[in-house]
C-alpha cells in the first residue's frame, strides 16, 4: 500500500480538501496529508470544530484555510485532487443540540461537496458513520447491513443525513462517474476531541479526571469497540488512495462493555471515581463492533493502537485541559 499519494493530475503536488478541517478527525487527518506531502485547503465553520485544533499550522504554506459553512457554495480557485468531507457535529450531544444543521450538512453540505468533486474532477471520500447501522441486529456490523434505524428518533437528524449521505454519494458515482469512498467510522478516540462532547471517551475521562462518579447508562453491559486515532486516519488514506468504492468499515473489531471501559478508566487515570448508573438514552445502540473483514482484504489494513496505549496520550492530552 503506497503512502504517499499519487501526484495529481494538475501538479506534481497533490491538493486535497478537508471539510470539517478543525474538527477532531479533520485536523489529524489534515497533519497526516500535509506529513505525505499534500496541499491541504482546510474548511470549517467552528460550529464544532476549534481553531486550536489548527492553530499549529499557522504560517505552513501548504496549508490554506477558510472559514465557512459547507452548506453554501464552495468556490476554489485551484485544481484540486481529494476531498475528503468530513463536516459534520458527530455526538450525541451536538445533534440533539443542533439537529437542523446536523441534517443540512449530511444533505446540502455533502450535496456541495460532491459538486465540487465533479467540477473539479477530484476523487471524494465520504466520512460516514457507523450510526447508518442504528441499534443493529446484526453482529458484528458488516457492510452488506442495511441498519436498524429509528428514522423519528432523537438520533435519527443524524443516522439518515450520514444514510442520505451515501445515497448521494452513490449517485453521483452512477450519474456523473464522481470517483467515491465511502468510510464507516466507528468509536474513535485520541488527543483533541472535546471535552465535554457526550461520547463516552471523553465523558468518562472528565468525569475520572476531577474523581467525580463516572455516569454508566443501562447496565452498562452495551458494548463498543475503540480504535486510536491515527490507526482510523491510516485505514481512511489507504481507502481514498485504493481502487474500492463501495462502503468499508475502519474500526476497532476488540469489542467491551461499557461498564468494562468504565473500569479500564478509572486503572488508567488512577481516579478515586465511583461508577454510578442512570437510564439508558433512546435509541442507544446495544452492540457496536465492526467487521473488518473488507478493510484487511483491499486495504491490508488493521489497528495496531492497543487500547492500554492509545489511552496513555489521550488522558495526557485532557488532563492538560482540565
Amino acid at each position: 500500500m503506497p503512502k504517499r499519494a499519487r501526484p495529481g493530475p494538475h501538479s506534481t503536488q497533490p491538493c486535497s480538501v478537508v471539510t470539517g478541517a478543525a474538527g477532531f478527525l479533520g485536523s489529524h487527518l489534515t497533519d497526516l496529508l500535509l506529513a505525505r506531502g499534500h496541499k491541504v485547503i482546510g474548511i470549517d465553520n467552528f460550529v464544532t470544530g476549534s481553531v486550536n485544533n489548527i492553530s499549529h499550522l499557522g504560517g505552513n504554506s501548504h496549508f490554506k484555510f477558510i472559514q465557512q459553512d459547507v452548506t453554501e457554495f464552495i468556490f476554489l480557485d485551484v485544481a484540486v485532487d481529494y476531498i475528503w468531507h468530513f463536516a459534520s457535529p458527530a455526538s450525541p450531544v451536538d445533534y440533539l443540540e443542533l439537529p437542523i444543521q446536523t441534517l443540512k450538512v449530511g444533505s446540502l453540505g455533502t450535496h456541495k461537496a460532491l459538486g465540487l468533486a465533479k467540477h473539479k474532477k477530484a476523487r471524494f471520500l465520504l466520512a460516514s458513520t457507523s450510526e447508518i447501522y442504528g441499534d443493529p441486529l446484526v453482529h458484528p456490523q458488516i457492510e452488506e447491513y442495511w441498519g436498524n434505524v429509528n428514522t423519528i428518533g432523537p438520533r435519527g437528524c443524524y443516522d439518515e443525513a450520514k444514510r442520505f449521505s451515501e445515497a448521494l454519494a452513490m449517485a453521483y458515482h452512477r450519474e456523473h462517474q464522481v470517483e467515491t469512498r465511502i468510510v464507516r467510522i466507528f468509536n474513535t478516540y485520541g488527543p483533541r476531541m472535546r471535552l465535554h462532547d457526550g461520547r463516552v471517551v471523553p465523558a468518562f475521562l472528565s468525569q475520572a479526571l476531577k474523581n467525580k462518579p463516572i455516569t454508566v447508562f443501562g447496565d452498562g453491559r452495551q458494548t463498543r469497540s475503540f480504535c486510536y486515532f491515527s490507526d482510523l486516519i491510516e485505514g481512511i488514506y489507504r481507502l481514498m488512495l485504493s481502487d474500492h468504492e463501495l462502503p468499508v468499515n475502519i474500526g476497532n473489531p476488540a469489542e467491551m462493555t461499557v461498564l468494562e471501559f468504565a473500569k479500564e478508566i478509572i486503572r488508567a487515570t488512577g481516579s478515586k471515581s465511583k461508577i454510578t448508573f442512570k437510564p439508558l438514552p433512546q435509541d442507544d445502540p446495544k452492540q457496536r463492533r465492526p467487521d473488518i473483514s473488507r478493510a484487511r482484504k483491499h486495504l491490508r489494513w488493521e489497528p495496531k493502537v492497543a487500547l492500554p496505549q492509545g489511552l496513555v496520550k489521550t488522558i495526557d492530552y485532557f488532563r492538560q485541559r482540565l
